[in-house]
């Protein structure tokens, strides 16, 4: 039977980076575990081989139930009983599969029932079982909702709540409401102190809440009368068997139809606060986020392999005037640049993942014992690096799974577009990704403080004097010159020095940007291992012309422009 782990090699290459020592090391602490729980490895070496066979046990998981299981789940889809969301049959058949095999609470401490795994394998399984069905991975993957309480909820609170995550209950978090979709500020679900009880209690309604029903939700609700900005908002814990949230509705969507998305009605439902009040938006929402924009990237690249494998396998048995329709450059012209994409998606996905690999371990052993300087200075330059790299992430790795999803689709002519092939599937999953936790244009606003203030920059020039073998300099003397043209660009946008004029052009140059930083990427991974070089030649050739058609954009535009594109 299929295994999505072991028929995908690149997977097992992004897990062997050699940051993962560095990674394994802080997040097991040199291996103190060992003593007190049985399965706890012993060293770096066991450590990456419980990660191997867990995500083969995912892989296999995913090969034989979870794909086979995609189709009669987006058909039949959950439903409202009595109050509550019954999943799909095949829904369910799956979560019980992954909750047997122990891939709850992944990357949840042992004490608390978890794995411990860092954050690589935890997204490695996320694209895995995002490859096999889209929607699935949306109730899988909030086990995310159980990282943010480890950082910020008290001790009786992680006690109560992640072992429960970790055997297998599933969690939600409820930020979104009818009136507060991309501006959460204006959140207006009401938390009330109750004086007598000691309290909270939470009235109002949330929508287009991603598994809407979970056992354990976090809730984004205004805490502080009379304020009407994000400075009012606390983060909350509700538990559902409180039963004091009446399930509305099940949103009737697009695609990811086996994952229930609700409207949910709160009244008088107890809840517990997290952390501080007044933080909920501002500290707590926002590592909330960040972790959603790194799955979601996931989700992307685990669809994106499945459209491209989808689009190889049909261009290899479709004949057409004689011979496979894959000998036709129109076709494989496409194929080329669908996996030269996928790649680069994938490549940007682990790096970002590292990064905050490495940040996240430091700021949980800050909690045990003081860091030295060198720590401190450490960790900083990794979470830096994994703020400018996450909404990059998210918003390139969406809007090229999109790509390669109409791609592919349209490899397929005809048949794609009926419902006998599973593209019409995926292609309709594909559309949510840049638009949930954030869509493509809220992610260039956070993506363009790395271009104003060069952090991005810097980074590629890092990238820049890493050791390569001599038959790709040439590639790197492309890279070299198409970050002199962005840095011409960038320069020649600031000295205008009108905000307006840069936010109109701020997606060309975040995506100016992607291009060189993802080249590099591949190019560092065509170092370690050559089977990369033809999509490293392939994205660096398109990320060249799709730079120089942006910079001849932004060059012939000038600022009296812009009022052709203001609505009168």
């Amino acid at each position: 039977m299929a295994n999505f782990f072991t028929d995908n090699s690149d997977l097992l290459f992004h897990l062997k980076h050699p940051l993962m020592k560095k990674i394994v090391a802080l997040k097991e602490r040199d291996f103190a575990d060992k003593d007190k729980f049985d399965y706890a490895p012993l060293d770096f070496e066991d450590a990456m081989d419980s990660y191997e066979k867990v995500l083969e046990i995912v892989g296999e998981i995913c090969g034989d139930i979870v794909a086979p299981n995609a189709e009669s789940v987006d058909a039949e889809g959950p439903r409202i009983v009595n109050n509550e969301v019954i999943y799909a049959k095949g829904t369910q058949e799956n979560l019980d599969a992954l909750v047997k095999a122990g891939l709850m609470g992944i990357t949840l401490p042992r004490k608390y029932e978890g794995l411990n795994f860092p954050i690589v394998p935890y997204i490695m399984a996320a694209d895995i079982v995002s490859r096999a069905d889209a929607g699935f991975v949306n109730i899988w993957g909030l086990q995310d909702c159980a990282e943010t309480i480890n950082e910020f909820a008290d001790e009786d609170q992680k006690q109560r709540f992640l072992p429960r995550i970790s055997n297998g209950e599933t969690a939600a978090m409820d930020l979104t409401e009818p009136d507060a979709g991309s501006d959460l500020q204006a959140v207006q679900l009401k938390a009330t102190l109750n004086e007598k009880d000691g309290k909270w209690y939470l009235n109002g309604v949330k929508r287009f809440i991603t598994n809407g029903d979970g056992d354990i939700s976090l809730v984004l609700a205004r805490s502080e009368a009379g304020t009407s900005d994000g400075r009012g908002l606390s983060m909350f814990i509700y538990d559902r068997n409180h039963r004091a949230v009446t399930v509305r509705r099940i949103e009737n969507k697009m695609g990811i139809k086996g994952s229930p998305t609700c409207e949910l009605v709160f009244k008088d439902a107890p809840a517990e606060l997290v952390g501080e009040r007044k933080l909920g938006l501002i500290k707590y929402v926002m590592a909330l986020m960040n972790g959603a924009r790194l799955g979601i990237g996931a989700q992307a690249v685990g669809l994106s392999e499945a459209a491209y494998r989808e689009a190889l396998a049909y261009a290899e048995e479709r004949k057409q005037f004689g011979k496979a329709i894959i000998g036709f450059p129109a076709v494989y012209e496409m194929l080329g640049l669908m996996k030269a994409k996928l790649d680069a998606s994938r490549t940007l996905l682990y790096e970002t993942s590292r990064y905050v690999d490495v940040y996240k371990s430091y700021m949980h052993l800050s909690e045990e014992r003081t860091l030295t300087k060198e720590e401190r200075d450490d960790m900083k330059t990794y979470q830096k690096l994994a703020d400018y790299f996450t909404p990059l992430l998210k918003g390139m790795t969406s809007e090229y799974c999109n790509q390669l999803a109409y791609d592919s689709l349209q490899i397929h002519g005809g048949s794609g577009f009926m419902k006998d092939y599973p593209i019409e599937r995926i292609y309709r999953d594909a559309r949510i990704t840049t638009i949930y936790e954030g869509t493509t244009q809220l992610q260039v606003v956070s993506a363009i403080r790395g271009v104003t203030n060069g952090a991005l920059l810097n980074r590629i020039r890092e990238f820049e004097v890493m050791p390569l073998q001599p038959e790709l300099h040439g590639l790197r003397r492309t890279l070299i010159g198409m970050t002199e043209e962005y840095e011409k660009t960038v320069k020649h946008l600031a000295d205008i020095r009108d905000n307006e004029y840069l936010d109109f052009h701020a997606r060309r140059l975040v995506e100016m940007a992607g291009h060189i930083i993802m080249g590099y990427l591949l190019l560092l991974d065509t170092e370690r291992d050559d089977r990369f070089r033809t999509s490293t030649e392939i994205y660096i050739r398109y990320g060249r012309a799709e730079n120089k058609a942006r910079a001849e954009y932004i060059s012939n535009f000038s600022i009296n422009d812009l009022g052709f594109f203001k609505p009168n």
